[in-house]
């Protein structure tokens, strides 16, 4: 289905694929940086918020291998790798995990991370590391669950609150999305305009 969002009518350019989590994008804007677990249906949140497509979906997980930037009005949209693809091998996910755990560690502070989690499932333990991850690091972090519409609505409202009670979180800290049904993508773009034009938010480089 079609989704309008307020990016929806507003180019949006794709920078580029890059192996180096440093890698320098000009000019320097704020940053919101998409994570979370292969299959969590980022590349369809991502194509949602835009308003067409511009990440590649596919039924097979593991498809982004690098930091792929696009550059949206005042900021950078950075689609890191998913994590936890088992079927991925070793040395593979070895990497593609360094890659996720050195952006959030050394990147571009100006903006916030995004962090995408199945409203179906309890976090794993991918999900947990990555949780520590974010709190040792001290990022800003918006946390989205996805694929709501594969609940009814009474079932979203507890499951939100089961993913919530998870990470020790008020339900109202989690947004709640589905990129099939369009729902919670109009607010959601408006939320991560307005954290990317924070002037105070993530100042530096760190």
């Amino acid at each position: 289905m079609a989704i309008t969002t307020l990016f929806s009518e507003l180019p949006v350019e794709f920078i580029g694929s890059f192996p180096d989590p440093r890698h320098p994008l000009e000019p320097p804007l704020a940053e919101l940086i998409f994570l979370g677990r292969s299959n969590v249906g980022k590349s369809s949140l991502i194509n949602a918020l835009a308003g067409r497509r511009i990440a590649k979906t596919s039924g097979t997980p593991g498809k982004t291998q690098y930091l792929n930037a696009f550059r949206f009005p005042g900021f950078y949209l950075i689609d890191l790798p998913g994590y936890g693809y088992a079927k991925l091998g070793r040395a593979e996910r070895t990497r593609l995990r360094k890659l996720v755990d050195d952006v959030i560690k050394t990147r571009n502070r100006r903006g916030a991370v995004v962090w995408l989690l199945d409203i179906r499932h309890p976090p794993s333990d991918d999900d947990l590391t990555m949780a520590d991850l974010l709190a040792e690091a001290g990022r800003e972090t918006i946390i989205v669950l996805t694929k709501g519409d594969k609940l009814s609505q009474a079932q979203r409202h507890a499951a939100a609150k089961a993913r919530a009670d998870d990470l020790g979180l008020d339900p109202d800290d989690l947004l709640l999305t589905s990129s099939a049904k369009g729902f919670g993508i109009a607010e959601l773009a408006e939320h991560l305009d307005e954290t990317a034009r924070d002037p105070n938010l993530g100042r530096g480089t760190g």
